[in-house]
């Protein structure tokens, strides 16, 4: 969320009399004159006059100590003030509490002021402040806040401000961009919340959108954004972002990283939203991230019921929603999208059947239901009231809301528009979208949840709402071949006919290609002819993965299984096995720890999603570090379910071999740990750690092992209350037996899959 213009002295000359500085206030009978500053006590701000090209004064907070004049407030901008030997500006603090901005040492035209209500004559009088973060800030003399900058910004979203969304006295403040390089009066483009549904915050130009962000879902209460500095020397900037909702109002604020480098969101004068950071080294400011980041996510750009495609590669691309095609192919294909798309088949009425479009940002125009509707189904049912509805999308918050509703429930009525495709990101939806020969299991009037992709051949399933199991239209039960079954020919000519400089990993089971196929990234796993998994473990991972769905789990797009020939087509992730990275010195240096307790964590959901929150109880069996698989800022995913077993009830455990960590006992903790992120790893989270490792290795599962669900507790929020892990019975006496266990298996063909935990 970030805008900024850049005011640079190569392209204005400001003028200024010597800067005296004084210290970082202003009170009663001390006015500020041209040529002095009021400087903030850290020394990052200053509070003076700056003068344009066209010899106008402006009264303005700026950056302090930079080689660019970089003004952050301005508070004549509607007015401006001659600059000339007669008639220079003041600002002057009042005995009634009001700053005074006027022509001429107090006594001339009033250009600017505060407007607060007067205090009693006699009164102690206030003090106005220029704190460290950018904030003027007018006191009376017990402490009370009379006014601030922060709550009049101008193109400039500073660290600790606020963007309203929402405010029960008064209206939401935007920020407004500078009319020109050089001119400081207000432009055409304004960013703030969107007074209509208070979930969003667009980019306006004049009363037309530009840009809107993704809807505030509700439970985004707080995210980390990094950003790398051009500077490859420099630290990443880490934007916390966080969503503060109250009786009184609902607002977004950020904050920096400790010992961050200046940094800003501003709105420039061309209407982008940027974030910018001040490069010590190059002296200028460079663009961390700027929106609209393509034409692409431009407010409208696919036309109604078209939407962008953000994780389409090389480039976000317009597609049409599941069930519609161009308007017009030909401007379509030409990439004009304007006209958008329509549906391939007309909705016919209350019989039709609701699709999932998974990972959306959510499209504008829609109406918040709020208060009664407590579940997706009651959603479902507002939406197909009045057989109107043409889509909808819900949100459980739980308790990561403070206060109000605990749901949140959008419906749409009419044509959707500035959606997009978003991928595994906060803030996404899944978007139930209206089709027509979707007929509902149960009547008219009643919205049936349909699942229907591309990467499943075209095929729906629905949930039955009473039973919650899969069924195909037909009312049989699903098969293998829900998913795309890809023909060997089209999968042999995306991996260059499985050439050797496409092969990007290699294991028991067989190989692993990159390829290109539909114009995405893609790997393909070849099982080798002599691998241990046969035809029945083929079928039993295209089965497992193809249902489970997690953010923390690998999605398969597709496969192929004839004869001896075996492929699954899985979802290219960049950044590799965890097991290449952390092995690797050239590599690891990018996996500190702050990376490392996050992927511990994203292993943990994963596992307790197989575990406990799918439909099935699913044991892994095979987890090791080549079998997680990093995408986007390190995030892990589970791979290679082909051993997976699906297990009863009574059913849980899973035989594995321990190893002894006597340095535990003996509280050597530090000797367990990766030595390249001792100085940066928090101890306590690191002992955390190995800790709850030790405890799920323990001899015994049903009493001594934790369920997953307190393993993601106690990595989320910690414990002092963990038990200590005993050393694994017989471990020594045990390596023996493990070898006769093993050679049994070899020769043996029953169902069971031994994995050894060893260290590295």
């Amino acid at each position: 969320w970030t805008g900024q213009w850049i005011w640079q002295l190569s392209s204005v000359t400001p003028r200024f009399l010597p800067l005296c500085a004084s210290d970082d206030r202003l009170v009663p009978g001390k006015p500020l004159r041209a040529g002095t500053t009021i400087v903030s006590d850290g020394g990052d701000f200053a509070l003076g006059f700056f003068t344009t090209s066209n010899s106008t004064s402006y009264l303005g907070i700026w950056y302090n100590g930079i080689s660019e004049l970089t003004a952050v407030w301005v508070a004549n901008r509607e007015t401006l003030v001659n600059n000339n030997t007669f008639s220079r500006p003041t600002l002057s603090l009042t005995n009634t509490s009001n700053l005074v901005l006027s022509n001429g040492n107090g006594t001339g035209r009033v250009i600017w002021t505060t407007n607060n209500i007067a205090t009693a004559p006699g009164s102690s009088p206030s003090t106005a402040v220029l704190l460290n973060t950018g904030n003027l800030v007018l006191r009376s003399p017990n402490g009370t806040m009379l006014w601030q900058s922060f709550d009049h910004p101008t193109d400039t979203f500073l660290p600790g401000m606020k963007i309203g969304l929402r405010y029960k006295t008064r209206t939401g403040d935007r920020l407004v961009s500078w009319k020109g390089p050089n001119d400081p009066s207000p432009g055409r483009f304004s960013y703030g919340g969107d007074p209509a549904t208070f979930l969003q915050i667009f980019i306006w130009d004049g009363a037309r959108p530009v840009y809107r962000n993704i809807p505030w879902t509700g439970f985004r209460v707080k995210s980390e954004h990094k950003y790398q500095q051009a500077d490859p020397n420099a630290s990443a900037i880490i934007a916390y972002m966080a969503v503060v909702n109250t009786d009184e109002e609902i607002y977004v604020t950020y904050s920096l990283s400790h010992g961050a480098a200046r940094t800003r969101y501003v709105l420039t004068y061309s209407g982008e939203y940027r974030l910018e950071s001040w490069s010590s080294r190059l002296l200028k400011w460079t663009v961390l991230a700027k929106w609209p980041p393509t034409d692409c996510t431009r407010y409208g750009y696919c036309g109604s019921y078209g939407y962008c495609d953000a994780t389409a590669a090389p480039v976000p691309t317009c597609k049409c929603l599941d069930g519609f095609e161009p308007t017009s192919r030909e401007e379509w294909d030409g990439g004009r999208f304007s006209k958008g798309c329509r549906r391939t088949v007309p909705l016919r009425g209350c019989g039709d059947g609701f699709i999932t479009m998974p990972l959306m940002k959510s499209p504008d125009r829609f109406t918040f239901i709020s208060g009664n509707e407590s579940t997706l189904e009651e959603c479902a049912a507002e939406c197909g009231r009045n057989c109107s509805g043409v889509a909808y999308a819900f949100a459980n918050l739980g308790s990561a809301r403070s206060g109000g509703d605990m749901t949140r429930c959008l419906v749409w009525a009419g044509e959707l528009v500035d959606g997009g495709k978003i991928g595994e990101v906060p803030g996404g939806n899944t978007l139930y979208l209206r089709l027509a020969g979707l007929e509902a299991l149960h009547g008219p009037g009643k919205c049936q949840l349909y699942i229907c992709s591309t990467s499943m051949g075209g095929i729906c399933l629905v949930i039955r709402r009473n039973d919650h199991s899969f069924f195909e239209q037909d009312g049989n039960p699903p098969h293998d071949h829900e998913l795309a079954f890809v023909r060997l020919e089209e999968i042999a000519q995306a991996t260059d006919n499985f050439s050797e400089t496409c092969l990007i990993g290699q294991g028991g089971f067989g190989k692993v290609y990159k390829g290109f196929l539909g114009g995405k990234e893609i790997a393909v796993k070849r099982l080798s002819m002599d691998s241990q998994q046969g035809t029945e473990e083929f079928r039993n991972e295209v089965i497992l993965i193809a249902r489970l769905q997690h953010r923390n789990l690998i999605r398969l797009l597709g496969y192929y299984g004839e004869g001896a020939e075996k492929l699954l087509i899985h979802e290219y992730l960049p950044n590799g096995s965890l097991d290449a990275n952390l092995f690797d010195d050239s590599r690891k240096m990018l996996l500190d720890w702050e990376t490392r307790f996050s992927i511990i964590k994203g292993v943990a959901r994963g596992l307790l999603y197989l575990h406990q929150d799918s439909r099935m109880t699913i044991i892994h069996r095979d987890l090791k570090a080549a079998n997680v698989l990093l995408y986007a800022e390190m995030k892990p995913k589970i791979a290679d379910f082909g051993m997976a077993r699906i297990f009863c009830d009574n059913q849980q455990n899973a035989n594995t071999q321990h190893v002894s960590w006597n340095m535990w006992k003996e509280g050597k903790t530090e000797a367990l740990s990766d030595s390249s992120i001792m100085d940066t790893c928090s101890p306590d989270e690191v002992s955390l750690c190995i800790h709850v490792a030790l405890l799920c290795v323990q001899e015994n599962p049903d009493d001594d092992r934790p369920l997953m669900s307190s393993v993601v507790f106690v990595l989320e929020n910690g414990s002092t209350t963990l038990s200590n892990p005993n050393q694994p019975t017989n471990f020594v006496g045990r390596n023996i037996e493990m070898e006769r266990i093993r050679d049994d298996i070899q020769h043996s063909m029953n169902s069971f899959t031994l994995t050894e935990i060893q260290g590295r």
